[in-house]
């Protein structure tokens, strides 16, 4: 059983996972399982240039981010579990308020899920169809979509992050998007007090 299962190895999935994971040596964090589905083929980081971001050396490429997120998370936080190879099918709510994530290899159970994969209109997992609208932030013509939520919450425990959460298409805001769903899950881990989790320079 998982704590907190991310779908999806893109901007907003790769920040979330780096997030929680940070939080590794906070008491209310300690022990809790974290598992994200990597799957990054669809990502539209495969494709991008990046001149526009702070922080990122102009010329930078997405592909690189995405490389370069996974060994970050890897090296830096290994408790975070990394399922590799695996595409999500279908969500499912358990009796217990549980969920179940079938992919085309595995099954599993967690907690807490965070969907955070691309907002094209071939995002076709099982189980989100009552939550799929058109997208409010991009070009009728383009057919995308989003999942309907309240600040990145579809319903109890199951949070959107990134473009599918109805957001513009640009990496800090999907990047922050994922962020701030992490955050959200260290608060209510916290027993409701607000938490972020900051490294600082020892002076």
């Amino acid at each position: 059983m998982f704590d907190v299962l991310i779908i999806g190895g893109g901007a907003a999935g790769m920040s979330c996972a780096l997030v929680l994971g940070s939080a590794q040596h906070k008491a209310f964090a300690k022990n809790k399982r974290i598992g994200i589905v990597i799957h990054q083929k669809t990502s539209h980081l495969q494709t991008a240039l990046f001149n526009n971001v702070l922080g990122l050396k102009p010329g930078t490429t997405g592909a690189s981010v995405l490389n370069d997120g996974i060994t970050q998370l890897s090296e830096l936080y290994p408790h975070v579990e990394q399922i590799d190879k695996e595409k999500v099918l279908e969500i499912s709510k358990t009796a217990s308020g549980d969920f179940t994530v079938a992919t085309n290899k595995n099954t599993y159970q967690s907690k807490t899920v965070v969907v955070a994969v691309g907002y094209t209109n071939l995002m076709n997992i099982t189980g989100l169809e009552e939550f799929v609208a058109p997208h409010p932030r991009a070009a009728i013509e383009k057919d995308r979509i989003w999942l309907k939520n309240t600040d990145h919450l579809i319903e109890e425990n199951l949070y959107v992050a990134g473009s599918l959460a109805g957001w513009r298409s640009q990496f800090a805001i999907c990047s922050g998007s994922g962020s701030h769903v992490a955050t959200d899950i260290l608060t209510l881990w916290n027993n409701g007090k607000h938490t972020k989790v900051h490294d600082k320079i020892e002076v």
